[in-house]
């Protein structure tokens, strides 16, 4: 099984937790992050000004954050067929903190 290989190239912040994402092959997503942003890793990304940290590994070629958050080129390149499971698992990480 080949699997594509996508490098994030530029982004742009559009909103609170909301990014312009574009690829090496010319598309582009629009990716509304908030639903998932839980968890121990995710969870300080609510915060807007620990988001807007957001930075382009030139070495891996996709989204970082300062306290060690990223996400797969891959992810965000086919974000909506990702976004319901993503969101899924946010909502568990909420219910295991919250017991």
């Amino acid at each position: 099984m080949i699997h594509p290989i996508y490098r994030v190239v530029a982004f742009q912040i559009t909103g609170p937790q909301k990014l312009r994402v574009r690829f090496d092959d010319a598309t582009e997503q629009e990716i509304h992050f908030e639903p998932m942003l839980a968890g121990k890793l995710y969870g300080p990304l609510r915060d807007v000004g620990v988001f807007n940290q957001v930075k382009l590994d030139p070495e891996i070629h996709t989204l970082v954050w300062p306290n060690g958050a990223d996400f797969d080129p891959a992810t965000l390149h086919d974000w909506p067929q990702h976004v319901e499971a993503l969101t899924a698992r946010a909502e568990q990480w909420e219910a295991i903190s919250a017991s």
